[in-house]
């Protein structure tokens, strides 16, 4: 039976009950109202033990917050409060990240039907699964995943304002499959080579510039001769994946000729790769298209086969295969370097702006001569 109890750190009562499977539980109520605690805590009970159907729990939810409130419980189509909560992420999240925010919820409102005109409340753990395996039919495990935990998040919203008693997609599990995506592993110097002889004069800066910077596409797409300072040979990244600046990367002697050989340009902002750089403007952040070149220039190398959705006649809401090299490989390929070279981790880490949790308990600060060894020990391409 469900009881209340009081916590030190806050002023409500708090409930006390098994749910199901008999795992102990605690929810906060919400009210300081001891009689109010004790019927909330008895419709968690409920709840939990999944006694009455989801429409009889709510609707017992709901005449206890009219009566306590002198409100209706709110309530909401799942097309109504997916496009709010649409609306609210905007300001908060880069362009690119809100068009796969917009994407996500356009394809579970086309997979719900008419159901995405129903109550958000009449959404089942068991439709949510369903729209994430129809996902893992046609899209690779890392974005059906993706779309999944946008999922999430728009339901763990729903539920902390007052929309839903209990969050339908908090069970459902992410796909963990073996085999079903490939790591990303580094080049071969000579791999490099062939695709360098197949790309144009950008591209090949794209690649040196990936090599001896250890960045990622985007930030190098967009890199502008005002970050780099010649005179004191580094160039000043801000990452857009973290938003934090990174120690002013020293210009490699191989990376020093190549800068040269671009002319430069001293009009501030002016883009280091144009054509790439106007790309990525156009698509509001997003590098696929240049993904895209990048694949091809690897199936003219000879590094994998073509990707080409028309030759397949897949369409491009085919499944995608996958593939363990892509430009991030580069970026593979600098930390192997390095480490082969007999770089330390800490060093590696600061140089290429890669930090993980992992690392984090002996994560050091490095100078910028250990900085400048490091970029120095990248072989010539």
């Amino acid at each position: 039976m469900a009881t209340i109890v009081q916590k030190p750190t806050s002023q409500f009562w708090f409930a006390a009950f098994r749910d199901a499977s008999g795992r102990q539980r605690r929810q906060s109520t919400g009210t300081t109202d001891k009689v109010r605690a004790k019927r909330i805590a008895d419709q968690y009970e409920a709840a939990a033990k999944k006694k009455g159907s989801p429409q009889k729990v709510r609707e017992n939810f709901a005449a206890l917050y009219k009566e306590f409130y002198g409100v209706e419980l709110p309530n909401a189509t799942v097309r109504s409060f997916t496009k709010r909560w649409l609306k609210d992420k905007e300001p908060e999240t880069a362009p690119a990240t809100y068009a796969i925010y917009e994407n996500t919820v356009g394809q579970f409102l086309k997979f719900l039907g008419t159901d995405a005109d129903g109550d958000l409340a009449a959404i089942s753990k068991n439709r949510i699964a369903d729209f994430r395996n129809s996902l893992s039919d046609r899209l690779a495990q890392n974005t059906t995943n993706r779309a999944l935990k946008i999922v999430r998040m728009i339901f763990r919203k729903a539920r902390l304002d007052g929309y839903l008693t209990d969050d339908p997609a908090e069970g459902v599990a992410t796909l963990r499959r073996k085999g079903q995506n490939r790591s990303r592993r580094a080049f071969s110097i000579p791999e490099l080579q062939a695709i360098l002889e197949v790309a144009d004069t950008e591209w090949q800066s794209l690649i040196r510039f990936g090599l001896y910077t250890g960045q990622r596409l985007v930030d190098l797409a967009t890199l502008t001769w005002d970050q780099i300072d010649t005179a004191k040979g580094v160039i000043r990244i801000v990452p857009r994946k973290t938003g934090k600046p990174l120690p002013p990367l020293p210009i490699s002697e191989p990376l020093r000729d190549h800068i040269a050989t671009l002319g430069g340009n001293d009009k501030l902002g002016s883009p280091v790769h144009p054509k790439s750089f106007a790309t990525v403007n156009e698509q509001e952040g997003r590098t696929g298209t240049l993904s895209r070149q990048f694949s091809e220039l690897m199936a003219q190398a000879g590094l994998r086969s073509d990707v080409s959705h028309a030759s397949k006649k897949k369409g491009r809401s085919a499944k995608r295969t996958g593939s363990d090299t892509s430009f991030h490989s580069i970026r593979h390929t600098a930390v192997s370097l390095l480490k082969d070279a007999g770089i330390p981790d800490s060093v590696v880490m600061e140089l290429v702006g890669h930090q993980s949790a992992a690392m984090s308990h002996h994560y050091t600060h490095v100078g910028r001569e250990a900085l400048a060894k490091a970029a120095n020990a990248l072989p010539k391409i």
